[in-house]
């Protein structure tokens, strides 16, 4: 039997924060408690000061096409052992297999002559089955060919009817965001939640992402370094009460390891911190919450006797400095980084 120890740490769960151990054996948990010892461990970690969660769930990243990451180097050493590529690409399920990360996908549903288009959707489908989570929609008259909130409905109601999970791309869209909300369906996923362009949740005092929260909806931060978030707005949200439910990376080869420091899944997390959310609500927002948003919480998001060995341990003490669009800055000499990840029993990286 293979033993890995986890030592010391304050363990965060997926629910609530306590101190103690964690027993891995061949692969799985098999203890959590105060206190353990096993003498036949091959591999001792020693989390004294340092936080213990399950591995991070990215709900939002771009894996391939053109703004596509390396998925494995942009996810396990900052933590994220399970993530969601919002941007599937034809025939490719074999390559999401191969990554050490796991993963779902969100195939795009485009919008042409401001009418949802949904041939290649079918397809996608069909290519990917269960590794699909849902529809993405780039709601946003820079991307797509849209002039108002129809096509986002057609879409909505296909998703319903097929029983899939929505992401929607808010930036610039053509209505106000309230209108957004009202269109999705409870479990659908509301992402660059505090962009700072036209129809911003700002515009009525963060009404609708309230109103998002009462309906449901999945309000995400999806921050994208600092291209999709107006870090004021998201600072005056989390004073409003519409702190985000989920914390994502919207991570591209754009951003990764260039906005004012290793921009990945800590950084973001070192945002939302240095903004006004609590340590709990942060680690919720990267762990469970994002795993129930992709209905894997019975795999991913917590950390339990039985379950896979997903793991990762954090420390803070790491700087940023990343600046909006619109000037604001944040910084931190005192963020979190990753400094042990565990995948299925394996270590995958240490520091």
């Amino acid at each position: 039997m293979r033993i890995l120890l986890i030592k010391n740490g304050t363990i965060w769960d997926g629910e609530k924060f306590f101190r103690g151990d964690i027993c891995v054996s061949d692969g799985k948990i098999s203890e959590i408690a105060d206190h353990i010892e096993n003498e036949n461990a091959y591999y001792t970690y020693d989390a004294t000061g340092k936080i213990v969660s399950p591995g991070l769930v990215d709900i939002h990243t771009h894996m391939l096409g053109y703004y596509g990451i390396n998925a494995d180097l942009s996810t396990i050493p900052f933590g994220v052992t399970a993530a969601a590529d919002a941007s599937a690409e034809p025939e490719c399920l074999s390559k999401y297999e191969n990554y050490l990360v796991k993963n779902k996908v969100f195939v795009t549903a485009e919008i042409r002559d401001n009418k949802a288009v949904f041939s290649n959707v079918e397809k996608m489908l069909c290519h990917y089955g269960n590794k699909a989570i849902g529809l993405k929609v780039y709601f946003d008259t820079t991307v797509s060919e849209v002039r108002d909130i129809s096509p986002l409905k057609e879409i909505c109601e296909y998703a319903k009817e097929h029983k899939l999970t929505v992401m929607v791309h808010s930036s610039i869209s053509p209505t106000p965001m309230a209108e957004i909300v009202d269109t999705l369906n409870k479990g659908d996923i509301l992402t660059h939640s505090y962009h700072g362009g036209i129809h911003n949740a700002s515009d009525d005092d963060f009404e609708c992402l309230k109103k998002a929260k009462e309906k449901g909806v999945i309000v995400d931060a999806g921050f994208a370094g600092e291209v999709h978030t107006d870090f004021r707005i998201f600072e005056n949200a989390i004073k409003s009460g519409a702190s985000p439910d989920t914390i994502s990376t919207d991570i591209t080869k754009f951003s990764a390891y260039k906005r004012g420091g290793r921009y990945g899944m800590t950084m973001c997390m070192g945002i939302a911190k240095v903004s006004g959310m609590s340590e709990e609500d942060i680690f919720r927002s990267v762990t469970s919450t994002p795993a129930k948003a992709l209905h894997k919480e019975n795999e991913w998001g917590y950390l339990k006797v039985g379950r896979n060995a997903d793991i990762a341990v954090f420390d803070c003490g790491e700087e940023f400095s990343i600046t909006d669009k619109r000037g604001n800055t944040v910084k931190s000499d005192d963020s979190y980084y990753c400094c042990f990840t565990v995948v299925d029993g394996e270590i995958l990286f240490r520091i």
